[in-house]
């Protein structure tokens, strides 16, 4: 159920048969440390929806690889980064495009932490034009309760930590440098901070957080997690409609205009 590998013949019925739903992952390209490849984050998005689009039906359109990774500054190479205007601007004509194409609920899944405010906005934006259009944002390590702690373990601002390595180990072992791992491990520096800084001021290598502790038995568990918990959600969003059915388009006043206009 691969957006890319369906032909235009065969689109309006594979996505009437899901509510006319569409799932749009969302990764990065970054620097992860000097244990793991600078991939990860679209790694993960591209398995974890392949993952879900073939559990519940919805396809899954091709993976954006570039994300707003502006904090992890040019300390080291790797992270290849576009401005949050450009991906608010990337997502909403990506949207644009899959409405036009029927799509009428859209699953934006994120990989990536700071991807979160300007996928908010793409967001914002889509359902602002497209009235009959139903956007959801979900990001990865919060889409249930087990995942969520599972990612923050070891670490608040967390990256390349024991959670996205023991991902790798299970489910990409070849992003892995397991010679590295101790050499990854770095405390998170962010507690009581006011300002929020970019990485190169919180960490030494890259890394926040003890990815020495990673295991690809931890990461098989919680990618079937993530997978069961997500797919949960997908179909959840399926059969929802809006709470009321008024347009975004039409005043509370209707066509007789506004009080005293008459």
């Amino acid at each position: 159920m691969f957006w890319s590998h369906l032909t235009w013949a065969e689109l309006p019925d594979a996505l009437k048969a899901v509510g006319q739903a569409a799932i749009l992952p969302v990764g990065a390209t970054e620097q992860h440390g000097p244990h793991m490849g600078c991939g990860m984050d679209t790694k993960i998005a591209d398995k974890l929806c392949r993952a879900v689009s073939q559990a519940t039906g919805v396809p899954m359109l091709p993976p954006l690889p570039y994300g707003c990774s502006l904090g992890h500054s040019r300390r080291w190479p790797g992270t290849i980064a576009v401005q949050p205007i450009t991906l608010i601007e990337l997502v909403k004509q990506i949207g644009d495009g899959a409405y036009h194409s029927g799509v009428r609920r859209l699953f934006i899944v994120n990989t990536h932490v700071t991807n979160a405010a300007p996928l908010r906005c793409a967001l914002e934006m889509l359902r602002a034009e497209h009235d009959d259009l139903m956007v959801a944002v979900i990001n990865s390590p919060d889409i249930s309760e087990r995942v969520r702690a599972f990612h923050f373990a070891d670490a608040v601002d967390w990256h390349a930590n024991d959670a996205e390595t023991s991902l790798m180990l299970a489910v990409s072992p070849e992003m892995v440098r397991p010679d590295k791992l101790s050499e990854g491990d770095d405390p998170d520096r962010t507690a009581g901070q006011v300002f929020a800084h970019p990485v190169n001021r919180t960490s030494a290598n890259g890394v926040t957080g003890f990815p020495s502790r990673a295991t690809a038995d931890k990461g098989r568990e919680a990618f079937a997690w993530m997978v069961q918990d997500l797919s949960a959600l997908v179909r959840k969003g399926l059969t929802q409609e809006p709470p009321l059915p008024h347009s975004y388009f039409e005043p509370c006043w209707g066509a007789a205009g506004p009080p005293g206009s008459a």
